[in-house]
């Protein structure tokens, strides 16, 4: 499913990911402010780690979509989904933007993208999580029909100790879809 789309004049190569994007995922993980991983259940800057996100989405529990700026990794959606617990109509998104790439359409494209697996997929409901100081991730996510869920205080420990909240943000799948497809978005931009 490679595909090209063009965004604010920036051209973006958009494909899944693959066993062998492993040093890419590293080094786009380590390009980002620390505080900007805090939200994930997991370190990703962490060999072991995005191992198990490889093997994750090899064995189908997550699909991850890659974006890519003149070779170099710059975002990515991972939609991850447990069918073997209790909740398996319930997808969560995450989703990475570089800070060079951000204010220019891909997180959200990004996002526009994951309702579409979530579809193929059968998922009725998509949380995603933040800390509270992302407002324009928060928004974005507003303005495709993510409401606020919960807030979990002190939640996270960043590497210096300190304390942050996350906040959870869910939708209906169907909802968001058809909100998405009657503004016209979601569409392919090239």
């Amino acid at each position: 499913m490679p595909e090209t789309v063009k965004l604010d004049g920036a051209e973006y190569a958009l494909r899944p990911m693959e066993a062998d994007d492993k040093a890419a995922v590293i080094r786009f993980a380590e390009s980002l402010p620390p505080h900007d991983l805090l939200f994930l259940n997991r370190d990703i800057t962490k060999r072991p780690v995005v191992d198990a996100w490889i093997a994750s989405n090899e064995d189908g529990s997550m699909t991850t979509l890659l974006a890519e700026y003149e070779g170099e990794l710059v975002g990515c959606a991972a939609l991850r989904q447990d069918p073997m617990s209790w909740s398996p109509h319930v997808g969560e998104l995450r989703v990475l933007v570089a800070k060079g790439a951000r204010k220019h359409g891909l997180g959200r494209y990004l996002i526009e993208q994951a309702f579409r697996v979530a579809l193929d997929k059968d998922l009725e409901k998509l949380t995603a999580r933040m800390t509270p100081d992302q407002s324009g991730a928060i928004t974005v996510f507003e303005e495709l029909g993510f409401r606020g869920e919960a807030l979990l205080k002190d939640h996270v420990r960043d590497g210096g100790g300190d304390m942050h909240d996350i906040v959870v943000l869910a939708c209906n799948v169907r909802n968001a879809a058809a909100h998405i497809e009657a503004l016209g978005m979601g569409e392919s931009a090239t």
